[in-house]
C-alpha cells in the first residue's frame, strides 16, 4: 500500500515567491552607506568644511526624489 504526496498548490508556491519592498530596499541602502563610508574614509584628510560623502550622497538623493518640486 503506497501513500499519496501531497504537493502544495503552484498560487500558494508562488505567493511565497514574492520578496516584499524592503527586501530589495534595506539592501541597496547599507551597499550606498557602505560605499559612501568606504570612499569617504580616503578623503579624510580634507578640510573640515568640505561636504563628506554621505552628505554628497543625501544631497544626491533629495535632488533625485524632489526634482519635481523646484
Amino acid at each position: 500500500m503506497s501513500a499519496g504526496t501531497h504537493s502544495p498548490h503552484p498560487a500558494a508556491r508562488a505567493a511565497q515567491t514574492r520578496l516584499p519592498w524592503w527586501a530589495v530596499v534595506l539592501p541597496a541602502v547599507a551597499f550606498a552607506v557602505l560605499l559612501t563610508l568606504i570612499t569617504g574614509a580616503q578623503d579624510a584628510h580634507a578640510a573640515a568644511g568640505a561636504p563628506s560623502g554621505l552628505e554628497q550622497v543625501l544631497e544626491l538623493l533629495r535632488n533625485t526624489l524632489f526634482r519635481g518640486d523646484r
